[in-house]
């Protein structure tokens, strides 16, 4: 082969290999944008503290002492199709602040403590609001890790779970 094939050959293999990268970052790109993000954030300043993954079926909950009727209350959340949705809610007792009838479609079981666990929502947020206790800390579960979202986020901080894309993260300073 001679020297101006061979340098037609490398500009073109060059070539291919540029064409090549660039449609593989574009994908990689496409991808990233395209995924979603459970972002526990500030409601005050925006400053983010968690960010993990969501896909469809990832399930977390918040559990406190609640603050009237001073029993444990477990909130368990679901995402399904990018939105976080009500699952579960477990307490022990009845009592001021607590729901004390079943709606719709809702069903109430008990687990092996005695506990009452309603299920059957059709609760939709966007974003999920929790005040972090002052006298009893929030205990958020994700991936089986507890967080204490006092240590996480401080005393009375207001908080919000949402779902976010990287873009939308990226663009709203997060």
């Amino acid at each position: 082969m001679s020297s101006g094939k061979k340098t037609d050959f490398r500009k073109k293999l060059i070539a291919a290999a540029v064409i090549m990268l660039i449609i593989t970052a574009a994908a990689f790109a496409i991808n990233m944008m395209s995924a979603e993000y459970l972002v526990l954030y500030s409601s005050d300043t925006g400053k983010r503290y968690i960010t993990e993954k969501a896909e469809d079926g990832m399930m977390f909950s918040v559990e406190f002492i609640h603050s009237v009727n001073q029993t444990p209350v477990k909130d368990t959340y679901i995402i399904e199709n990018g939105e976080i949705r009500a699952f579960s809610t477990t307490y022990r007792s009845f009592g001021a602040g607590v729901q004390t009838a079943l709606e719709g479609n809702q069903k109430m079981t008990y687990d092996d403590e005695g506990n009452m666990i309603i299920t059957g929502f059709d609760i939709t947020y966007d974003p999920l609001r929790y005040i972090v206790g002052t006298v009893s800390d929030h205990i958020l579960t994700l991936n089986g890790e507890d967080i204490s979202l006092r240590d996480t986020c401080g005393r009375s901080a207001a908080v919000a779970f949402e779902i976010f894309t990287p873009y939308e993260i990226l663009t709203k300073g997060m």
